[in-house]
């Protein structure tokens, strides 16, 4: 049984309001209190609301944008994200990035040395977008037989697909800079256009084995059969997973754990571990969230979703 007053994150994320979810969940014998809260593409909105509610909370999490994007090893701040952060006053603020750098990767090599029963290694991989999630990048680049970044072409709207890793490094020095000063609405779907399907990338997620990276992506271009495809993301539902399981999926992982039927989004389990690392009294630096990490020895969550119907 947890004890006591749970440690309260919440997200405020972007996206839709219909996504909004409350859990309750624990780390290392301390309670959580989970919170999602969508504005709908408002990004006014998502302020005022950090604003008022962050005196309130032991973490902010930043959903459906990016505090940081990376190019390598060099970190760029996107404009729209300081603005939320900013709101926050002295309220530790997590976007997930520093997870996806040092928790992702650790993930996907345990799936490629602990799971031989799903097949990464050697295959075609789509990886939807890569400067946000530059861990898992580099794993599945290695592990691939023929890889895919689709930063340019979901991210942008441009057709150009980047074969290696090192392409995305080496044009995200140049692009970064500017990119992260635009709105944030331009280059990520936000509010309701997180529940339309649009699937004019479709044939991209036909040609791969292997489809990796942001849910919301993936969603709005899912092609009508999945099978003998998998799934690699987060931020996923009950209701997202019986859409996958429809179009044929079998095999969905995702990167954070499921608390009462959802996977949270990265930025309140990044939100959780600094709320938890403050509650022991120490510093919510990178070398502690490594520490804690260990502690709790996180794994990804495999979903066989056709046995599972069955």
């Amino acid at each position: 049984m947890m004890a006591g007053e749970p440690l309260r994150i919440l997200s405020v994320s972007l996206g839709s309001s219909k996504r909004d979810k409350t859990a309750r969940s624990e780390l290392l014998g301390v309670p959580l209190q989970l919170e999602r809260k969508g504005v709908d593409g408002k990004l006014y909105r998502a302020v005022e609301l950090i604003g008022r509610l962050a005196p309130e909370v032991h973490a902010i999490g930043l959903g459906g944008i990016d505090l940081h994007l990376y190019a390598g090893d060099r970190r760029y701040t996107v404009r729209d994200a300081l603005k939320l952060a900013r709101a926050a006053g002295s309220t530790p603020v997590a976007d997930g990035s520093l997870l996806k750098r040092i928790l992702e990767p650790q993930q996907m090599e345990y799936l490629l040395n602990e799971h031989p029963d799903i097949p990464l290694k050697g295959k075609k991989v789509l990886m939807v977008s890569a400067v946000d999630r530059s861990g898992m990048a580099r794993v599945l680049d290695k592990a691939a037989d023929e890889i895919v970044f689709g930063d340019f072409i979901f991210g942008m709207g441009i057709p150009i697909p980047l074969r290696s890793y090192r392409a995305v490094v080496n044009l995200a020095r140049i692009l970064l800079p500017l990119v992260t000063k635009l709105p944030f609405q331009v280059l990520y779907p936000t509010g309701e256009k997180q529940e339309k399907v649009h699937p004019r990338q479709r044939r991209w997620l036909e040609w791969a084995d292997v489809i990796a990276g942001d849910y919301h992506y993936i969603r709005r271009n899912l092609p009508e059969s999945l099978a003998g495809k998998i799934v690699i993301t987060n931020t996923t539902t009950e209701d997202d997973r019986e859409l996958l399981r429809k179009r044929g999926l079998n095999h969905l992982i995702t990167t954070t754990p499921v608390v009462e039927g959802r996977s949270f989004g990265m930025n309140v389990l990044e939100g959780s571990l600094q709320a938890l690392i403050r509650h022991f009294g120490d510093y919510p630096g990178e070398q502690n969230f490594r520490v804690y990490l260990n502690k709790l020895q996180l794994h990804p969550v495999v979903f066989r979703l056709q046995e599972e119907s069955a």
